[in-house]
């Protein structure tokens, strides 16, 4: 990775600033990319953007950004986005501060903001060596994602078209989701969508499937796979709840969309589970109903004075081996298994030692 450090005035940075819808934000004569379209949406809140004017004015230091050198001899901007359209929004008449426009300041303080000198790192690599950079420098600031940085590596049409279905405010993944009731967490600007589909799509290798795609010219096959999977979701749960929010539906999409079940039946169940106070985790019983794996619910816990109840009734004897143990040495376990009806209550907690509880579990 070359890095070469370089002072540039303001005035040169923001030279030909433009911020257009359909071709992003760009500045010092056209040749730098401050937002590529892969890149997030302008995030700054009033007081971050007032305070980096505010650190020009009074000429305090501003934190170093880094430029990507392209091939075509351009730049795009590594680090620093949010700084630079702030200056850039400022002196183009876009927000005031204190009441003043940029237009407003009299030409000596105008000056000091476009002779104040911005210091910048240019960088240039391999796609391995910028992801490993991004990951570096980005440790202070409006820190980003790490699909974020993925986006600034693998650029290209493909990203440019993912990023429009899966990570704009009411983009068409959001929508999909949305309808008939929320099933997936997250931002899409902040890339959190189209980093959990690219997770289900590839058995999380995102950046394996980022790299293999960069160069297609859409990704229609990414938001197909999208489509099928919120369509079997809709079909094989009737009855919307929210905790379905959280649940990774492309994994089990993966692994049953081919098998038949029975929604009617489903929603039996899931009725008594969601009433079940032994389940404390909610989310976990669409894959639990799906897979009949116990983790993914959580299942409420003996207490402290439960074991200590059946500890002394058994007067430290493990139920299996007829061993004597201290209690820190036991575990506590359902004398009528949770899934066969049986409640985490006093009357029906054992203590076993921890081979033998854990033996049973394997069974």
């Amino acid at each position: 990775m070359k890095i070469s450090l370089q002072k540039i005035k303001i005035r040169e940075v923001i030279k030909n600033y433009k911020d257009s819808a359909e071709e992003g934000v760009t500045a010092y004569s056209g040749k730098l990319n401050i937002r590529p379209k892969y890149q997030r949406e302008f995030v700054y809140k009033e007081k971050q953007r007032n305070a980096v004017i505010e650190t020009i004015k009074n000429n305090f230091p501003l934190n170093v950004m880094y430029w990507m050198i392209r091939e075509d001899g351009g730049y795009e901007v590594l680090d620093g986005q949010q700084r630079t359209i702030s200056i850039g929004q400022y002196v183009n008449g876009d927000f005031s501060l204190n009441d003043l426009y940029f237009h407003n300041l009299t030409k000596e303080d105008q000056d000091v903001i476009l002779n104040y000198e911005l210091m910048i790192y240019f960088c240039e690599g391999t796609d391995k060596e910028r992801l490993n950079w991004f990951r570096i420098i980005n440790i202070a600031g409006e820190k980003l994602t790490d699909q974020e940085i993925r986006n600034a590596v693998y650029t290209g049409p493909w990203l440019s078209d993912a990023k429009l279905k899966f990570s704009k405010s009411n983009c068409a993944a959001y929508l999909l989701a949305s309808d008939g009731g929320q099933l997936l967490n997250g931002s899409p600007i902040r890339q959190e969508y189209l980093e959990t589909v690219l997770s289900w799509i590839n058995d999380g290798r995102i950046e394996d499937y980022m790299a293999k795609h960069q160069h297609d010219k859409n990704a229609e096959k990414l938001w197909e796979y999208f489509q099928d999977v919120i369509e079997w979701v809709r079909k094989t749960f009737t009855n919307y709840r929210h905790e379905m929010n959280s649940v990774l539906w492309g994994e089990l999409y993966n692994h049953l969309k081919d098998k038949k079940l029975d929604p009617n039946k489903l929603e039996t169940e899931i009725i008594e589970l969601m009433q079940d106070e032994d389940v404390t985790k909610k989310s976990g019983i669409y894959p639990y109903i799906l897979t009949r794996d116990e983790r993914f619910l959580n299942i409420r816990a003996f207490t402290d004075k439960q074991k200590r109840e059946a500890y002394e009734k058994q007067k430290g004897i493990c139920i299996k081996c007829k061993k004597h143990f201290e209690i820190g040495e036991m575990e506590a376990d359902h004398i009528k298994p949770w899934v066969e009806g049986g409640k985490t209550i006093t009357e029906n907690c054992q203590m076993l030692c921890k081979d033998d509880n854990r033996r049973k579990g394997k069974i």
